[in-house]
C-alpha cells in the first residue's frame, strides 16, 4: 500500500485549470483499482492519494501520468506501508507483517 501525498509547486491559479483532467485521471485509477481514498490536503497545498500496487516502481510510473506532474504544477512524496490492520471495509488490502 502506497500513501502519495502531492505538493503544489505553483499557485492554485496554475493548478486549478488542471483540476479536471486530474481528476479524469483519478476516476481512471479507482475503476482500475489502483486508488482506494484520495481527497484535498487542508489548507489547500496538495493532495493525498491512497493506492494499491505491486512495487514502488509502479506507483511512482502512476504518479508520473497525473496531469498536474505533467503540467509541472505538483511533485510527489511516496511512502510505502504495510497494512496489518484495517476497517473492515479495506480487509481486501491487508497485508501479512513483513
Amino acid at each position: 500500500m502506497f500513501v502519495m501525498e502531492l505538493t503544489y509547486t505553483a499557485p492554485l491559479e496554475r493548478v486549478e485549470p488542471l483540476m479536471e483532467a486530474h481528476v479524469a485521471w483519478l476516476d481512471a485509477l479507482y475503476e482500475e483499482g489502483v486508488v482506494i481514498a484520495s481527497g484535498r490536503k487542508k489548507p489547500r497545498d496538495g493532495g493525498i492519494v491512497l493506492a494499491v500496487g505491486d512495487d514502488r516502481a509502479g506507483i511512482e510510473k502512476v504518479a508520473a501520468t497525473d496531469p498536474f506532474v505533467l503540467g509541472a504544477v505538483c511533485a510527489y512524496r511516496i511512502t510505502e506501508f504495510v497494512a496489518t490492520r484495517t476497517a473492515p471495509e479495506l480487509a481486501p488490502y491487508r497485508q501479512p507483517p513483513s
